[in-house]
């Protein structure tokens, strides 16, 4: 029989041991929320495994949907609403809503209950994502670490005419071949 650890491995956390970090901006965006594989951080492109708690009246994040990653999510308790492209549709404990990558549609939970609603969210964090929000407008391009709106514009508007590689210069500032 095994003996019975003294010291946790290093990839082995209970969330109850997460430290919740509050996450609000305004009245009606945001909840508590903690990280579970900190072992794995984001920003090296691991998948994420998140606790949100997310009060009465709230909402996590803005409708979106992803080009480049998969998201699930899993309700822990509490019940609330999904908007999911154009449905609206009730959770409660127990569902697991998947969102596709390059649906192109759209997906956000609320709570519109008078307790609490705790949720997995589990998702990949890809270097090379682009995230859509079709209520704003923005788009996040995170290799450019950039969120922000686009403009329609033709392939070669703005561009310098003649191209910068055939405008006449100096033969200082051309490197020669020997």
């Amino acid at each position: 029989m095994p003996k019975k650890p003294t010291v946790r491995h290093p990839h082995v956390l209970n969330w109850n041991d997460a430290p919740l970090v509050e996450q609000r901006e305004s009245q009606h965006w945001g909840g508590r929320e903690a990280r579970l594989n900190p072992s794995m951080p984001p920003e090296d492109g691991h998948v994420g495994v998140v606790r949100v708690v997310l009060p009465p009246g709230r909402t996590y994040a803005p409708f979106h949907w992803h080009v480049h990653e998969d998201e699930i999510f899993i309700v822990l308790s509490g019940a609330g609403l999904l908007r999911y492209g154009d449905q609206v549709v009730d959770l409660r404990a127990g569902d697991c809503i998947a969102c596709p990558r390059n649906s192109g549609q759209g997906h956000q939970i609320a709570n519109v209950s008078s307790e609490d609603l705790v949720y997995l969210a589990i998702g990949e964090n890809r270097p090379d994502e682009v995230c859509v929000y079709p209520d704003s407008g923005k788009v996040l391009v995170r290799a450019l670490r950039r969120i922000g709106t686009l403009q329609d514009a033709e392939y070669f508007a703005g561009e310098p005419n003649p191209p910068k590689i055939l405008a006449p210069k100096s033969s200082k500032s051309r490197r020669k071949r020997h």
